[in-house]
């Protein structure tokens, strides 16, 4: 990777567009770059030759003595490529493409190739169409906007929001260690940036938005290289809505959108998806400096019962638990409290507050202290006292004192819900890692996220089978053929054979042991067309229904299968696709006809291993139907963990692969059995080998990895 820090200290910037008007991007740019003259030369060029904030500009670039080392680009955009040429003829290495537009009827590659002879001048492109740079420790600014400096970094793809998220972080008194528009990532990616983010001092933690994210496995291992460096990351996106399914061939694809497939990224890499700017910054007060919470066990302080009581109910609606403390913790709260107060939790302090701001600190000490719970909430007033009561704002900052060190000696964090938007204790409480947000509500979200990130360990993530070129839908393998491939990996099946006729139904029927199921075999989605027919106790009676589906649905390839037999099944559905931006990723969900209804789902970048896949099992809403439902049996969730783990190989191994499907795997005490098979090959692709007439599974020692 090239050293970006042309883009974050250059040693001289010209602002190619520099305008006297305030209405005018180029005057935004030109006083930015004008604050850094302390630090770096900085030349105004304008075609007027006009006096901006007081400072002369030149005409063009060839006016000036030496060339700069970052040109911002903030022309018109047909005066664009005369200036980059400009610039490359006198050595400039970085350009910041603010002009949008470059792309037009009559050019449309004007972007990609400026950019290719950017690179191969030796020189960096940062945009086109992007709102620009700002580095706080640079005393670099070169953006619209007005930036307030402090710990967080920002990396947008749209330039607007990014500004949101600053002034969010500017409210909340995090402010921007720096800011990055990427425009068009014609040239310098997201993915490069972020990377420059891990030995950026002054960043703590990062908020990224993305819309497309072009080689998502390498910002994967991004993302996770700036967890270890101890810098967070908390993305937005786009994605969520039932557009990004519409054009899926599987119940896989349908059920996965866009921004479940980030999120299995986020938690690959280590990072945490965020739904909103306002909870992104939100979250940001809890990653900044202090530490993570170890698990979801909370202790509520408050000064008012019914607002304690209230926090208590939005944590735990948040997935968090607020447990009752043991007699030890409570009796030394008893003996720092009132009589009135109660300490099972939510700890009430009822009115100890008031008289001896000091009680925050040692109760709070004496909860984090013992090992109950993994993170403190402050919910109430404090925050608020030296504020109303100017004699008491002394005081309150050396409480504030007190809890930051609460947090340092228990490594456990202290968050504070104030009823105040913005005092000294509240400013000091956000200084010293202590996350102080205005409303529980928030307080709650943040918490939720932050526990899912600390959960989340950071692995290196297995290396896959590049795709095929051009690897977009094709042909879906026939049920047989499909079946046989995902036997290959492990998919337990029933014994089963191919028959075309009244007679081969009979024959297949003869060796086959009843009862059977026959399937149209080259049909997708087989249910919804009448495709099927189950309980078929002999061979008349698989004839018969051979004979209605013939004259159905048409002549082709039909499969008389075993019929599983297995008792208090619970059905899956486990699929993986090749995702276009992070490649193949694997579901497992409750599946069956009603698959597409329910929505319960765990989506994961895939190869998984067995390990992985059962967490993915275990976190289903309705797992509780595999673990013995109301005096029902358990199945056996490690055979449907293996099946995960089949299916991620069969994309992670096959560059001709893009979809792979089992819609319903029958999961029983005894194991689990594929009941189906869906393969959909790159168009491209070569068909799988043709399939002998009759098809029996492998025994299972046959298999590697067999599901028994």
């Amino acid at each position: 990777m090239s050293d970006l820090s042309v883009f974050s200290d250059p040693r001289s910037v010209a602002v190619v567009g520099a305008s006297a008007d305030p209405a005018k991007w180029g005057y935004w740019l030109a006083r930015g770059a004008l604050r850094g003259r302390e630090r770096r030369e900085v030349h105004l060029v304008n075609a007027h030759g006009s006096v901006i904030e007081g400072v002369s500009s030149v005409r063009s670039l060839d006016d000036l003595d030496t060339a700069p080392e970052l040109v911002v680009l903030c022309a018109p955009a047909r005066s664009v490529p005369a200036v980059v040429d400009q610039a490359l003829a006198a050595g400039v290495k970085g350009f910041l493409g603010i002009t949008a537009g470059l792309d037009h009827a009559d050019d449309p590659g004007l972007e990609r190739r400026l950019a290719e002879r950017i690179r191969a001048a030796g020189a960096r492109l940062v945009g086109p169409n992007c709102l620009g740079l700002y580095d706080a420790s640079t005393q670099l600014s070169l953006a619209w906007g007005t930036f307030t400096p402090g710990s967080l970094a920002i990396v947008s793809q749209s330039g607007q929001l990014g500004l949101e998220l600053a002034g969010l972080a500017a409210h909340a008194g995090l402010g921007v260690a720096r800011f990055v528009s990427v425009g068009n990532q014609v040239d310098v990616t997201a993915a490069e940036l972020l990377d420059d983010l891990v030995d950026h001092a002054e960043t703590r933690a990062v908020v990224l938005y993305l819309e497309s994210f072009q080689d998502g496995r390498a910002l994967v291992g991004t993302l996770a290289r700036l967890r270890a460096a101890g810098k967070p990351v908390v993305v937005l996106t786009v994605g969520a809505s039932e557009a990004s399914r519409a054009a899926a061939r599987s119940h896989t694809g349908a059920l996965t959108a866009a921004t479940d497939v980030v999120a299995a990224a986020c938690r690959a890499a280590g990072a945490v998806l965020a739904e909103t700017p306002a909870q992104a910054i939100d979250l940001a007060h809890l990653l900044v400096g202090g530490p993570l919470p170890a698990g979801r066990r909370v202790a509520v302080v408050s000064d008012s019962g019914g607002q304690g009581a209230l926090a208590a109910d939005v944590l735990v609606r948040h997935g968090l638990v607020v447990p009752r403390l043991g007699d030890e913790t409570r009796a030394r709260l008893a003996a720092l409290l009132p009589t009135a107060a109660a300490v099972a939790n939510p700890v009430d302090l009822a009115g100890a507050g008031e008289q001896d701001l000091s009680t925050y600190h040692r109760v709070v000490d004496a909860i984090a202290g013992s090992g109950e719970v993994d993170t403190v909430v402050m919910s109430g007033y404090f925050g608020c006292y030296g504020a109303d009561t100017p004699e008491l704002e002394d005081r309150e900052l050396e409480v504030v004192e007190d809890l930051a060190g609460v947090t340092r000696r228990h490594d456990r964090p202290v968050v504070v819900h104030s009823m105040s938007h913005d005092s000294a204790a509240v400013r000091s409480m956000r200084a010293q890692a202590v996350p102080t947000l205005h409303t529980i509500d928030a307080v709650a979200r943040s918490l939720d996220l932050a526990a899912q990130l600390a959960a989340e360990p950071v692995a290196p993530l297995p290396s896959v089978a590049p795709a095929t070129s051009a690897a977009v839908a094709g042909l879906a393998a026939g049920y047989l053929d499909g079946r046989t491939l995902l036997a290959s990996y492990g998919v337990a099946y029933p014994d089963a054979a191919g028959v075309r006729s009244e007679e081969g139904v009979r024959e297949a029927a003869g060796r086959l042991r009843g009862p059977f199921v026959l399937k149209a075999g080259w049909i997708e989605h087989k249910t919804e067309v009448g495709g099927v027919a189950v309980g078929l106790p002999d061979a008349d009676a698989a004839v018969a229904a051979y004979a209605d589906m013939r004259a159905r649905l048409g002549e082709g390839e039909y499969v008389l299968e075993e019929m599983d037999r297995q008792d208090s099944v619970v059905e899956l559905i486990v699929g993986a696709r090749r995702d276009p931006s992070f490649g193949p990723v694997v579901l497992v969900g409750l599946g069956g006809v009603q698959a597409e209804l329910h929505r319960d789902v765990q989506v994961a970048l895939a190869p998984v291993d067995e390990a992985r896949a059962s967490e993915m099992v275990r976190s289903l809403r309705s797992f509780p139907l595999l673990d013995g439902w109301r005096g029902r049996p358990a199945v056996d969730v490690r055979s449907a963990a293996r099946t995960v783990v089949a299916l991620s190989r069969v994309l992670a191994e096959r560059p001709d692969a893009v979809e792979a499907e089992v819609n319903p795997l029958r999961v029983g005490p005894a194991g689990a059995t594929a009941v189906d098979a869906l393969v959909v090959l790159a168009e491209h692709a070569d068909p799988l080998p043709t399939h002998p007439g009759t098809a029996s599974v492998p025994e299972p020692a046959e298999l590697t990895g067999a599901v028994r």
